[in-house]
């Protein structure tokens, strides 16, 4: 089948997905939490629902690239606390999907993001620390159960735990490379986790797979130009364009 005919999509339509496929090569490797202008984009063209079970094969394939590109930095005793909450939020998630229509998905995970972005901002005030948070407190364990939950439930439902794990990223103290490497890893297993699930609801066929083999290549430039924006970018800013880019993120989930 032509990919350039499914779902009666038009050259202008490609184009926009095209683009999209690139933001999110530059989100995965320079501003985590850009990718959900790409959600708000392929919501636009495709069919809600179906466009979730696109743009995911193309988020593991910027998920491949940032992980050859900061495999060194990742923080894995964040991950491995992080997981079994997640793997919650992702069950959670698909059964909401079962019932929840596009509006109160939409509204839900927009309401969440906004919150997410005030609690961190509010967490800005005190001063900035250096390592990621302890592991064995009760209030970082605490946190890292809530967000990894939200996360998982985000992640699944709209493909928009980009900026909930970035939220907890940032207010566990994590610096810029750190960041990256810890975030690329924890999203390359979870979208793959995810497979199963979003194919058992149908969002994953083989026209959406043929279209995913037309946009993937455009992942790569965006990532490219990722990798050498970040290394330009000094952590103040790197945190303000995280922070703008969730806030950004959840007024489209909500006002779309």
């Amino acid at each position: 089948m032509n990919t350039m005919t499914l779902w009666h999509i038009t050259g202008w339509q490609f184009a926009v997905l095209a683009f999209a496929a690139l933001l999110v090569g530059f989100s995965k490797t320079a501003v985590s939490g850009a990718n959900t202008v790409s959600l708000a984009l392929f919501a636009a063209v495709l069919p809600a629902r179906a466009s979730t079970g696109v743009l995911l094969p193309i988020l593991i394939a910027g998920d491949l690239l940032a992980v050859a590109t900061y495999r060194r930095h990742a923080h894995w005793p964040t991950l491995w606390r992080l997981f079994p909450a997640v793997a919650a939020g992702v069950v959670v998630g698909t059964v909401f999907l079962l019932w929840a229509d596009d509006a109160i998905v939409r509204t839900s995970i927009g309401a969440i993001l906004l919150l997410m972005a005030a609690v961190t901002v509010w967490r800005r005030r005190t001063p900035d620390t250096e390592e990621p948070e302890s592991v064995t407190t009760r209030p970082g364990r605490l946190k890292a159960r809530s967000y990894g939950v939200l996360g998982g439930f985000t992640t699944m439902v709209a493909n928009a735990g980009g900026p909930v794990m970035s939220m907890y990223l940032l207010s566990a103290g994590f610096r810029k490379l750190g960041f990256l490497g810890t975030s690329a890893f924890f999203f390359l297993i979870v979208n793959v986790s995810k497979l199963p699930f979003s194919a058992g609801l149908g969002l994953i066929d083989g026209r959406s797979l043929l279209l995913d083999l037309a946009l993937v290549a455009f992942v790569v430039p965006g990532a490219l130009f990722g990798t050498w924006a970040v290394h330009r970018i000094n952590q103040r800013l790197f945190e303000q364009l995280v922070i703008a880019a969730t806030v950004v993120g959840g007024l489209q989930l909500l006002l779309r």
